[in-house]
Protein backbone atom coordinates (compact mmCIF):
# COMPACT_ATOMS: atom_id res chain seq x y z
CA UNK A 1 0.00 0.00 0.00
CA UNK A 2 3.30 2.42 0.88
CA UNK A 3 4.65 1.62 -2.67
CA UNK A 4 1.13 2.50 -4.36
CA UNK A 5 0.83 5.37 -2.54
CA UNK A 6 4.59 6.60 -3.28
CA UNK A 7 3.60 6.05 -6.78
CA UNK A 8 0.21 7.84 -6.48
CA UNK A 9 2.36 11.23 -5.17
CA UNK A 10 5.03 10.62 -7.94
CA UNK A 11 2.41 10.79 -10.58
CA UNK A 12 0.78 13.99 -9.38
CA UNK A 13 3.50 15.91 -9.04
CA UNK A 14 4.51 14.93 -12.54
CA UNK A 15 1.26 15.77 -14.13
CA UNK A 16 1.08 19.01 -11.68
CA UNK A 17 4.10 19.76 -12.47
CA UNK A 18 6.57 20.46 -9.40
CA UNK A 19 8.73 23.40 -8.62
CA UNK A 20 12.08 20.66 -9.56
CA UNK A 21 10.44 19.25 -12.26
CA UNK A 22 9.80 22.95 -14.04
CA UNK A 23 13.38 23.52 -12.81
CA UNK A 24 15.15 20.43 -14.12
CA UNK A 25 15.60 21.67 -17.76
CA UNK A 26 16.22 25.18 -16.77
CA UNK A 27 18.78 24.88 -13.95
CA UNK A 28 20.54 22.11 -16.66
CA UNK A 29 20.53 24.69 -19.77
CA UNK A 30 22.16 26.98 -17.20
CA UNK A 31 24.89 24.52 -16.36
CA UNK A 32 23.42 22.95 -13.22
CA UNK A 33 23.48 18.99 -14.23
CA UNK A 34 21.54 16.97 -16.70
CA UNK A 35 17.88 17.34 -17.15
CA UNK A 36 16.18 14.22 -16.03
CA UNK A 37 19.20 12.96 -14.01
CA UNK A 38 18.59 12.04 -10.01
CA UNK A 39 20.49 13.73 -7.54
CA UNK A 40 23.45 11.56 -6.72
CA UNK A 41 24.58 10.98 -3.28
CA UNK A 42 26.85 9.59 -1.46
CA UNK A 43 26.28 5.77 -0.55
CA UNK A 44 28.27 5.91 2.58
CA UNK A 45 25.71 4.66 4.93
CA UNK A 46 23.11 6.36 6.58
CA UNK A 47 24.35 8.10 9.67
CA UNK A 48 22.53 8.86 12.51
CA UNK A 49 23.22 11.15 15.71
CA UNK A 50 21.44 9.15 18.52
CA UNK A 51 22.55 11.48 21.51
CA UNK A 52 23.53 15.46 21.86
CA UNK A 53 23.35 15.76 26.06
CA UNK A 54 24.20 17.71 28.37
CA UNK A 55 22.40 20.31 25.72
CA UNK A 56 25.30 22.85 26.58
CA UNK A 57 28.14 20.71 27.15
CA UNK A 58 30.44 18.96 24.34
CA UNK A 59 28.93 18.03 21.52
CA UNK A 60 28.42 14.16 22.23
CA UNK A 61 27.17 11.39 18.94
CA UNK A 62 26.19 7.82 19.44
CA UNK A 63 26.92 7.06 15.35
CA UNK A 64 25.38 3.68 13.91
CA UNK A 65 25.40 3.01 10.31
CA UNK A 66 22.60 1.60 7.66
CA UNK A 67 22.55 0.48 4.41
CA UNK A 68 21.36 3.36 2.16
CA UNK A 69 17.46 3.39 1.46
CA UNK A 70 17.50 0.16 3.97
CA UNK A 71 13.76 0.34 5.66
CA UNK A 72 13.40 3.96 3.92
CA UNK A 73 9.32 3.22 3.67
CA UNK A 74 8.74 0.97 6.49
CA UNK A 75 7.01 1.84 9.60
CA UNK A 76 9.19 2.38 13.14
CA UNK A 77 8.64 0.73 16.67
CA UNK A 78 5.02 1.31 17.63
CA UNK A 79 3.48 2.64 13.98
CA UNK A 80 5.64 5.22 13.90
CA UNK A 81 6.33 6.57 10.25
CA UNK A 82 10.13 6.51 9.52
CA UNK A 83 11.38 9.76 7.99
CA UNK A 84 14.15 9.85 5.50
CA UNK A 85 17.70 11.56 6.12
CA UNK A 86 17.73 15.27 7.52
CA UNK A 87 20.04 17.88 8.96
CA UNK A 88 18.79 19.00 11.97
CA UNK A 89 20.49 22.54 13.43
CA UNK A 90 19.61 23.46 17.04
CA UNK A 91 20.20 26.77 18.55
CA UNK A 92 19.08 28.27 21.84
CA UNK A 93 17.04 30.09 24.18
CA UNK A 94 12.99 30.28 23.75
CA UNK A 95 12.96 28.95 20.29
CA UNK A 96 14.92 26.46 21.02
CA UNK A 97 12.91 25.29 23.91
CA UNK A 98 9.78 25.89 21.96
CA UNK A 99 10.99 23.11 19.68
CA UNK A 100 12.01 20.92 22.29
CA UNK A 101 8.80 20.71 23.24
CA UNK A 102 7.28 20.45 19.49
CA UNK A 103 9.59 17.30 18.88
CA UNK A 104 8.84 15.77 22.33
CA UNK A 105 5.26 16.23 21.89
CA UNK A 106 4.21 16.15 18.08
CA UNK A 107 7.06 14.28 16.28
CA UNK A 108 9.17 11.55 18.54
CA UNK A 109 5.74 9.69 19.13
CA UNK A 110 4.62 9.64 15.84
CA UNK A 111 7.97 10.13 13.74
CA UNK A 112 11.08 7.62 13.35
CA UNK A 113 13.85 9.85 13.27
CA UNK A 114 17.25 8.16 13.65
CA UNK A 115 18.20 9.01 10.20
CA UNK A 116 18.19 12.50 11.08
CA UNK A 117 21.63 14.17 12.29
CA UNK A 118 21.84 16.71 15.18
CA UNK A 119 24.31 19.19 15.64
CA UNK A 120 23.95 21.80 18.37
CA UNK A 121 24.92 25.06 17.62
CA UNK A 122 24.85 26.91 20.87
CA UNK A 123 27.36 29.63 21.50
CA UNK A 124 28.66 27.11 24.36
CA UNK A 125 28.67 23.87 22.30
CA UNK A 126 30.32 26.17 19.25
CA UNK A 127 32.74 27.39 21.66
CA UNK A 128 33.97 24.07 23.24
CA UNK A 129 34.62 22.30 19.48
CA UNK A 130 36.20 25.55 18.49
CA UNK A 131 33.83 25.89 15.76
CA UNK A 132 34.25 22.54 14.35
CA UNK A 133 30.42 21.95 15.11
CA UNK A 134 29.30 24.44 12.49
CA UNK A 135 31.68 22.78 9.68
CA UNK A 136 30.13 19.71 10.63
CA UNK A 137 26.85 20.86 10.05
CA UNK A 138 27.16 22.54 7.23
CA UNK A 139 28.90 19.37 5.45
CA UNK A 140 26.10 17.34 7.15
CA UNK A 141 23.89 19.95 5.02
CA UNK A 142 25.50 19.14 1.84
CA UNK A 143 25.86 15.76 1.69
CA UNK A 144 22.00 15.40 2.37
CA UNK A 145 20.59 18.56 1.37
CA UNK A 146 17.70 19.10 3.37
CA UNK A 147 18.52 21.05 6.39
CA UNK A 148 16.45 22.63 9.55
CA UNK A 149 17.83 25.43 11.62
CA UNK A 150 16.85 26.75 14.77
CA UNK A 151 17.31 30.58 15.27
CA UNK A 152 21.35 30.77 16.65
CA UNK A 153 22.66 33.58 18.54
CA UNK A 154 25.64 35.46 17.81
CA UNK A 155 27.46 36.26 21.12
CA UNK A 156 28.30 39.62 21.85
CA UNK A 157 31.05 40.85 24.07
CA UNK A 158 28.69 41.08 26.92
CA UNK A 159 27.39 37.79 25.85
CA UNK A 160 31.00 35.80 25.90
CA UNK A 161 31.67 37.15 29.25
CA UNK A 162 28.61 36.05 30.51
CA UNK A 163 28.61 32.59 29.14
CA UNK A 164 32.49 32.37 29.51
CA UNK A 165 33.28 31.69 26.08
CA UNK A 166 36.95 32.26 24.04
CA UNK A 167 35.52 35.05 21.57
CA UNK A 168 32.42 36.66 20.42
CA UNK A 169 31.89 33.84 17.07
CA UNK A 170 30.10 35.02 14.17
CA UNK A 171 26.91 34.27 12.26
CA UNK A 172 26.88 30.84 11.10
CA UNK A 173 24.65 32.35 8.21
CA UNK A 174 27.99 33.15 6.02
CA UNK A 175 29.55 30.06 6.47
CA UNK A 176 26.36 28.15 5.83
CA UNK A 177 26.13 30.08 2.65
CA UNK A 178 29.07 29.96 1.08
CA UNK A 179 29.29 26.16 1.99
CA UNK A 180 26.03 25.22 0.22
CA UNK A 181 26.70 27.34 -2.55
CA UNK A 182 23.32 29.96 -1.86
CA UNK A 183 21.56 31.22 -4.58
CA UNK A 184 18.80 33.03 -2.68
CA UNK A 185 17.17 33.22 0.38
CA UNK A 186 13.21 32.70 -0.23
CA UNK A 187 10.74 34.71 1.87
CA UNK A 188 6.90 34.33 1.66
CA UNK A 189 3.76 35.42 3.48
CA UNK A 190 2.12 32.72 5.53
CA UNK A 191 -1.04 32.66 5.18
CA UNK A 192 -4.29 31.11 7.62
CA UNK A 193 -7.59 30.61 5.85
CA UNK A 194 -10.00 33.00 8.06
CA UNK A 195 -7.75 35.01 9.55
CA UNK A 196 -6.57 38.59 8.38
CA UNK A 197 -3.54 39.05 8.80
CA UNK A 198 -1.63 41.99 6.30
CA UNK A 199 -1.25 40.74 2.59
CA UNK A 200 -4.64 38.91 1.67
CA UNK A 201 -2.51 37.21 -1.03
CA UNK A 202 0.62 35.80 -0.68
CA UNK A 203 3.71 37.52 -1.50
CA UNK A 204 6.78 36.00 -2.55
CA UNK A 205 10.48 37.49 -2.55
CA UNK A 206 13.87 36.35 -3.68
CA UNK A 207 17.20 37.82 -1.77
CA UNK A 208 20.32 36.83 -3.35
CA UNK A 209 22.12 34.91 -0.67
CA UNK A 210 25.60 36.32 -1.57
CA UNK A 211 27.32 39.62 -2.07
CA UNK A 212 27.14 43.10 -0.89
CA UNK A 213 27.83 44.56 2.80
CA UNK A 214 27.73 41.61 4.37
CA UNK A 215 30.90 39.80 3.25
CA UNK A 216 32.79 43.22 2.99
CA UNK A 217 36.35 44.48 3.76
CA UNK A 218 37.33 47.88 5.75
CA UNK A 219 39.56 50.03 7.53
CA UNK A 220 38.84 53.63 9.40
CA UNK A 221 41.53 55.74 7.55
CA UNK A 222 42.89 59.16 7.82
CA UNK A 223 43.73 61.53 5.29
CA UNK A 224 45.46 60.00 2.10
CA UNK A 225 44.41 58.19 -1.42
CA UNK A 226 43.00 54.83 -2.02
CA UNK A 227 43.30 52.91 -4.75
CA UNK A 228 41.14 49.65 -5.65
CA UNK A 229 43.23 47.49 -7.80
CA UNK A 230 41.43 44.07 -9.53
CA UNK A 231 44.26 41.73 -10.44
CA UNK A 232 42.77 38.89 -13.13
CA UNK A 233 44.22 35.11 -12.80
CA UNK A 234 46.10 35.78 -15.49
CA UNK A 235 48.41 38.55 -13.58
CA UNK A 236 46.37 41.05 -15.59
CA UNK A 237 45.95 44.16 -13.57
CA UNK A 238 43.03 46.87 -13.44
CA UNK A 239 42.00 49.62 -11.72
CA UNK A 240 38.70 50.17 -10.49
CA UNK A 241 38.85 53.50 -8.11
CA UNK A 242 41.40 55.96 -7.27
CA UNK A 243 40.49 59.03 -5.26
CA UNK A 244 41.86 61.02 -2.84
CA UNK A 245 40.45 61.26 1.29
CA UNK A 246 40.93 64.98 2.47
CA UNK A 247 39.16 64.07 5.80
CA UNK A 248 41.22 62.90 9.09
CA UNK A 249 38.46 60.51 9.31
CA UNK A 250 37.05 57.74 6.86
CA UNK A 251 35.61 53.98 6.45
CA UNK A 252 37.15 52.95 3.14
CA UNK A 253 34.50 49.90 2.23
CA UNK A 254 35.34 47.63 -0.24
CA UNK A 255 32.78 44.29 -1.56
CA UNK A 256 31.83 42.85 -4.48
CA UNK A 257 28.17 41.13 -6.41
CA UNK A 258 29.12 37.56 -7.68
CA UNK A 259 26.81 37.25 -10.66
CA UNK A 260 27.21 34.13 -12.22
CA UNK A 261 24.99 32.12 -10.20
CA UNK A 262 21.75 35.21 -10.81
CA UNK A 263 20.66 33.06 -13.80
CA UNK A 264 19.77 30.08 -11.17
CA UNK A 265 18.00 32.65 -8.72
CA UNK A 266 15.98 33.60 -11.71
CA UNK A 267 14.65 30.06 -12.68
CA UNK A 268 13.98 29.88 -9.17
CA UNK A 269 12.13 32.72 -8.64
CA UNK A 270 9.93 32.86 -11.86
CA UNK A 271 9.02 29.33 -11.94
CA UNK A 272 7.84 29.95 -8.02
CA UNK A 273 6.09 32.80 -9.38
CA UNK A 274 4.30 31.05 -11.95
CA UNK A 275 3.07 28.21 -9.98
CA UNK A 276 1.85 30.85 -7.28
CA UNK A 277 -0.09 32.81 -9.48
CA UNK A 278 1.56 36.21 -8.87
CA UNK A 279 3.27 38.86 -10.77
CA UNK A 280 7.09 39.30 -10.81
CA UNK A 281 8.82 42.86 -10.07
CA UNK A 282 12.68 42.93 -10.06
CA UNK A 283 14.38 45.47 -7.43
CA UNK A 284 17.41 47.33 -7.85
CA UNK A 285 19.20 50.73 -7.81
CA UNK A 286 20.45 50.99 -10.91
CA UNK A 287 19.56 54.10 -11.77
CA UNK A 288 22.19 55.48 -9.48
CA UNK A 289 24.14 51.91 -8.95
CA UNK A 290 24.94 51.77 -12.30
CA UNK A 291 26.80 48.52 -11.15
CA UNK A 292 23.51 46.76 -10.52
CA UNK A 293 22.60 46.78 -14.07
CA UNK A 294 24.17 43.05 -14.20
CA UNK A 295 21.68 41.74 -12.45
CA UNK A 296 18.70 43.16 -14.14
CA UNK A 297 20.13 42.09 -17.25
CA UNK A 298 20.17 38.51 -16.49
CA UNK A 299 17.06 38.14 -14.80
CA UNK A 300 15.34 40.29 -17.84
CA UNK A 301 17.14 37.72 -19.97
CA UNK A 302 15.97 34.82 -18.19
CA UNK A 303 12.33 35.86 -18.03
CA UNK A 304 12.28 36.95 -21.93
CA UNK A 305 14.00 33.59 -23.02
CA UNK A 306 12.18 30.96 -20.49
CA UNK A 307 9.15 32.37 -19.08
CA UNK A 308 7.40 35.70 -20.85
CA UNK A 309 5.12 33.15 -23.05
CA UNK A 310 4.18 31.05 -19.70
CA UNK A 311 3.10 34.56 -17.85
CA UNK A 312 1.24 36.19 -20.49
CA UNK A 313 -0.87 33.18 -21.30
CA UNK A 314 -1.68 32.95 -17.05
CA UNK A 315 -2.68 36.64 -17.81
CA UNK A 316 -0.30 37.65 -15.08
CA UNK A 317 1.34 40.53 -17.42
CA UNK A 318 -1.53 42.19 -18.40
CA UNK A 319 -1.49 44.90 -15.85
CA UNK A 320 1.99 45.78 -16.35
CA UNK A 321 2.82 46.52 -20.07
CA UNK A 322 2.99 42.80 -21.19
CA UNK A 323 6.61 42.34 -20.02
CA UNK A 324 8.64 41.66 -16.63
CA UNK A 325 9.18 45.23 -14.94
CA UNK A 326 11.91 46.89 -12.80
CA UNK A 327 11.21 48.65 -10.00
CA UNK A 328 13.38 51.27 -8.26
CA UNK A 329 14.07 50.32 -4.64
CA UNK A 330 12.93 53.56 -3.45
CA UNK A 331 9.70 53.02 -5.09
CA UNK A 332 9.24 49.45 -3.96
CA UNK A 333 9.40 50.42 -0.29
CA UNK A 334 5.98 52.24 -0.99
CA UNK A 335 4.83 49.85 -3.31
CA UNK A 336 5.20 47.18 -0.62
CA UNK A 337 2.77 49.72 1.71
CA UNK A 338 -0.12 50.25 -1.28
CA UNK A 339 0.09 46.70 -2.27
CA UNK A 340 -1.85 45.08 0.87
CA UNK A 341 -3.82 42.95 -1.83
CA UNK A 342 -0.61 40.74 -2.26
CA UNK A 343 -0.18 38.91 -5.61
CA UNK A 344 3.02 39.68 -6.35
CA UNK A 345 6.63 38.78 -5.89
CA UNK A 346 10.00 40.80 -5.99
CA UNK A 347 13.49 39.78 -6.36
CA UNK A 348 16.58 41.70 -5.11
CA UNK A 349 20.36 42.16 -3.88
CA UNK A 350 21.26 40.96 -0.76
CA UNK A 351 21.12 43.84 1.11
CA UNK A 352 18.11 45.41 -0.55
CA UNK A 353 16.13 42.33 0.24
CA UNK A 354 17.32 42.06 3.60
CA UNK A 355 15.39 45.41 4.56
CA UNK A 356 12.27 44.98 1.91
CA UNK A 357 11.60 41.49 3.84
CA UNK A 358 11.44 42.85 6.77
CA UNK A 359 9.15 45.58 5.98
CA UNK A 360 6.94 42.91 4.23
CA UNK A 361 7.07 40.85 7.88
CA UNK A 362 5.76 44.22 9.77
CA UNK A 363 2.46 44.46 7.39
CA UNK A 364 1.95 41.32 7.54
CA UNK A 365 1.53 41.10 11.28
CA UNK A 366 5.27 40.22 11.99
CA UNK A 367 8.71 38.01 10.79
CA UNK A 368 6.44 35.09 12.46
CA UNK A 369 4.25 34.81 9.92
CA UNK A 370 6.99 34.83 7.28
CA UNK A 371 9.07 31.96 5.94
CA UNK A 372 12.72 31.68 5.55
CA UNK A 373 14.53 29.47 3.32
CA UNK A 374 18.01 29.78 2.23
CA UNK A 375 18.69 27.56 -1.42
CA UNK A 376 22.17 26.44 -2.38
CA UNK A 377 23.44 24.27 -5.46
CA UNK A 378 25.56 21.30 -5.57
CA UNK A 379 27.76 20.52 -7.72
CA UNK A 380 26.14 17.49 -9.63
CA UNK A 381 23.08 20.30 -9.87
CA UNK A 382 20.83 19.08 -6.77
CA UNK A 383 19.32 21.69 -4.49
CA UNK A 384 20.07 22.40 -1.20
CA UNK A 385 17.26 23.53 0.67
CA UNK A 386 17.59 24.88 4.66
CA UNK A 387 14.45 25.97 6.21
CA UNK A 388 14.59 28.39 9.34
CA UNK A 389 12.05 30.98 10.74
CA UNK A 390 12.53 34.09 9.51
CA UNK A 391 12.61 35.78 13.55
CA UNK A 392 15.03 35.50 16.24
CA UNK A 393 15.72 33.27 19.49
CA UNK A 394 13.17 35.43 20.99
CA UNK A 395 15.69 36.91 23.89
CA UNK A 396 12.83 39.00 25.99
CA UNK A 397 10.66 36.01 25.98
CA UNK A 398 12.99 33.84 26.85
CA UNK A 399 14.57 35.79 30.00
CA UNK A 400 10.91 36.12 31.18
CA UNK A 401 10.45 31.57 31.11
CA UNK A 402 13.47 31.96 33.25
CA UNK A 403 12.17 34.03 35.94
CA UNK A 404 8.94 31.98 36.15
CA UNK A 405 6.98 33.66 34.01
CA UNK A 406 4.20 32.75 31.38
CA UNK A 407 4.63 32.81 27.82
CA UNK A 408 3.21 32.78 24.76
CA UNK A 409 5.30 32.14 21.72
CA UNK A 410 3.53 31.81 18.77
CA UNK A 411 5.58 29.14 16.84
CA UNK A 412 4.23 29.05 13.24
CA UNK A 413 7.37 30.66 11.62
CA UNK A 414 9.35 27.60 13.08
CA UNK A 415 6.94 25.30 12.34
CA UNK A 416 6.83 26.04 8.72
CA UNK A 417 10.57 25.60 8.30
CA UNK A 418 10.35 21.93 9.93
CA UNK A 419 7.77 21.05 7.54
CA UNK A 420 9.33 22.62 5.21
CA UNK A 421 12.72 20.66 5.51
CA UNK A 422 10.65 17.84 6.20
CA UNK A 423 9.10 17.99 3.01
CA UNK A 424 12.01 18.07 1.01
CA UNK A 425 13.77 15.03 2.57
CA UNK A 426 10.71 13.14 0.97
CA UNK A 427 11.11 15.02 -2.25
CA UNK A 428 14.87 13.98 -2.59
CA UNK A 429 14.13 10.56 -0.83
CA UNK A 430 10.97 9.71 -3.30
CA UNK A 431 9.12 9.17 0.06
CA UNK A 432 7.53 8.14 2.44
CA UNK A 433 4.08 9.65 1.13
CA UNK A 434 2.61 9.30 4.64
CA UNK A 435 4.95 11.41 5.86
CA UNK A 436 4.10 14.84 4.28
CA UNK A 437 0.07 13.79 5.23
CA UNK A 438 1.59 14.02 8.70
CA UNK A 439 2.89 17.52 8.40
CA UNK A 440 -0.25 18.42 6.40
CA UNK A 441 -2.39 17.69 9.18
CA UNK A 442 -0.01 19.15 11.99
CA UNK A 443 -0.55 22.74 9.80
CA UNK A 444 -4.16 22.33 9.31
CA UNK A 445 -4.26 21.65 13.09
CA UNK A 446 -2.41 24.83 14.31
CA UNK A 447 -4.62 26.77 11.60
CA UNK A 448 -7.89 25.52 13.38
CA UNK A 449 -7.01 26.48 16.45
CA UNK A 450 -6.04 30.27 15.47
CA UNK A 451 -9.46 30.92 13.54
CA UNK A 452 -10.83 29.38 17.14
CA UNK A 453 -9.75 31.72 19.06
CA UNK A 454 -7.48 28.65 20.52
CA UNK A 455 -4.33 30.57 19.21
CA UNK A 456 -1.11 32.38 21.01
CA UNK A 457 -1.59 35.41 22.70
CA UNK A 458 0.04 38.09 19.77
CA UNK A 459 -2.95 36.36 17.40
CA UNK A 460 -5.77 36.03 19.96
CA UNK A 461 -5.19 38.82 23.09
CA UNK A 462 -5.16 37.88 26.64
CA UNK A 463 -6.83 34.91 26.73
CA UNK A 464 -4.63 33.17 24.17
CA UNK A 465 -2.76 29.63 25.30
CA UNK A 466 0.65 30.14 26.93
CA UNK A 467 3.76 28.19 24.65
CA UNK A 468 3.70 24.86 26.40
CA UNK A 469 -0.64 25.17 26.62
CA UNK A 470 0.02 25.56 22.70
CA UNK A 471 1.86 23.04 21.69
CA UNK A 472 -0.35 20.53 23.75
CA UNK A 473 -3.40 21.35 22.32
CA UNK A 474 -1.96 20.83 18.97
CA UNK A 475 -0.31 17.11 20.25
CA UNK A 476 -4.31 16.61 21.31
CA UNK A 477 -5.60 17.02 18.12
CA UNK A 478 -2.37 14.86 16.17
CA UNK A 479 -3.64 12.04 18.86
CA UNK A 480 -6.88 12.67 17.39
CA UNK A 481 -8.73 14.75 19.70
CA UNK A 482 -11.38 16.97 18.65
CA UNK A 483 -11.56 21.01 18.74
CA UNK A 484 -13.99 20.65 21.24
CA UNK A 485 -12.07 18.72 22.98
CA UNK A 486 -8.78 21.22 23.16
CA UNK A 487 -11.95 23.58 23.86
CA UNK A 488 -13.02 22.10 26.75
CA UNK A 489 -9.60 21.98 28.25
CA UNK A 490 -8.67 25.25 27.32
CA UNK A 491 -11.71 27.62 26.98
CA UNK A 492 -14.13 25.98 28.88
CA UNK A 493 -17.49 27.69 28.48
CA UNK A 494 -18.10 30.95 30.83
CA UNK A 495 -19.94 30.00 34.27
CA UNK A 496 -23.59 30.96 34.37
CA UNK A 497 -22.56 33.47 37.23
CA UNK A 498 -20.38 35.14 35.60
CA UNK A 499 -21.99 35.70 32.44
CA UNK A 500 -23.10 40.00 32.34
CA UNK A 501 -26.59 40.74 32.36
CA UNK A 502 -26.49 44.44 31.99
CA UNK A 503 -28.50 46.01 29.51
CA UNK A 504 -26.56 46.18 25.84
CA UNK A 505 -23.27 43.75 27.12
CA UNK A 506 -25.04 40.63 27.36
CA UNK A 507 -26.41 40.79 23.55
CA UNK A 508 -22.17 41.88 22.45
CA UNK A 509 -21.00 39.81 19.38
CA UNK A 510 -17.62 38.39 21.23
CA UNK A 511 -15.88 38.23 17.81
CA UNK A 512 -16.61 41.94 16.80
CA UNK A 513 -15.38 43.14 19.44
CA UNK A 514 -11.82 41.04 19.63
CA UNK A 515 -11.88 42.18 15.80
CA UNK A 516 -11.72 45.97 17.68
CA UNK A 517 -9.82 45.18 20.52
CA UNK A 518 -6.47 44.14 17.83
CA UNK A 519 -7.19 46.98 15.63
CA UNK A 520 -6.68 49.09 18.97
CA UNK A 521 -3.80 46.89 20.01
CA UNK A 522 -1.58 48.47 17.51
CA UNK A 523 2.17 46.73 18.48
CA UNK A 524 -0.05 43.30 18.63
CA UNK A 525 1.17 42.15 22.74
CA UNK A 526 -2.41 41.32 23.51
CA UNK A 527 -2.85 44.58 26.19
CA UNK A 528 -3.98 48.17 25.72
CA UNK A 529 -1.82 51.09 26.38
CA UNK A 530 -3.06 54.00 27.96
CA UNK A 531 -2.02 55.73 24.35
CA UNK A 532 -3.28 53.26 22.38
CA UNK A 533 -6.44 53.39 23.69
CA UNK A 534 -6.70 57.42 23.19
CA UNK A 535 -5.56 56.70 19.92
CA UNK A 536 -7.96 54.16 18.84
CA UNK A 537 -10.81 56.32 20.33
CA UNK A 538 -9.35 59.06 18.28
CA UNK A 539 -9.57 56.86 15.10
CA UNK A 540 -12.84 56.09 16.03
CA UNK A 541 -14.22 59.52 16.68
CA UNK A 542 -15.83 58.54 19.78
CA UNK A 543 -13.09 60.40 22.56
CA UNK A 544 -14.73 62.41 25.00
CA UNK A 545 -13.81 66.25 24.19
CA UNK A 546 -13.08 69.23 26.00
CA UNK A 547 -15.24 72.78 25.26
CA UNK A 548 -18.92 72.90 25.22
CA UNK A 549 -19.91 69.91 23.27
CA UNK A 550 -19.29 68.04 26.50
CA UNK A 551 -18.90 64.64 26.56
CA UNK A 552 -20.79 62.57 23.70
CA UNK A 553 -19.60 59.08 24.98
CA UNK A 554 -20.56 56.73 28.13
CA UNK A 555 -17.33 56.64 29.94
CA UNK A 556 -18.31 54.32 32.52
CA UNK A 557 -22.00 52.42 34.36
CA UNK A 558 -22.26 54.82 36.52
CA UNK A 559 -22.47 57.94 33.94
CA UNK A 560 -26.25 58.88 33.69
CA UNK A 561 -27.61 57.82 30.20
Amino acid sequence: LRHILTHTMIKRQLAAGSVLRGLAPRLAAAGGGKQGSPPSHRHLGVISVAAQKPRYGPVMSAVSLAPPGSHRFLSGGGGKIVAPRMTYISGEEMTHYCMELILDRWIKPNVETSGWEFFDLSCKARDDTEDKVLHDAVASGKKIGAIFKEPTVTPTQVQKIKLGLKKTWGSPNGAMRKGWNGITISRDTIHIDGLELGFKKKVLFERHAVGGEYGAGWKDVGEGSVETIFTAADGTKTVIDKRELKDDNNAVVTYHNPLDNVDDLAHIFFTRCLESEVVPYVVTKKTVFKWQEGFWAKMKAVFDEHYLADFKAAGLLKNCGGELQHLISDAATMQIIRWTGGGFGMAAHNYDGDMLTDEIAQIHRSPGFITSNLVGKNEDGSLIKEFEASHGTVADMWEAHLKGKETSLNPLGLVEALIGAVDHSVDLAGGPAELKVFTGNIRKHIHALFVNNLGTRDLTGPAGLTTEQFVDAVGMMIEGKSLADVQKKYAPAADPNDVLEEEGIADIDDGMVMRLFKDLDSNGDGSLSYKEFSQGLARLNVAPKTGPVGRVLRISLDDAE
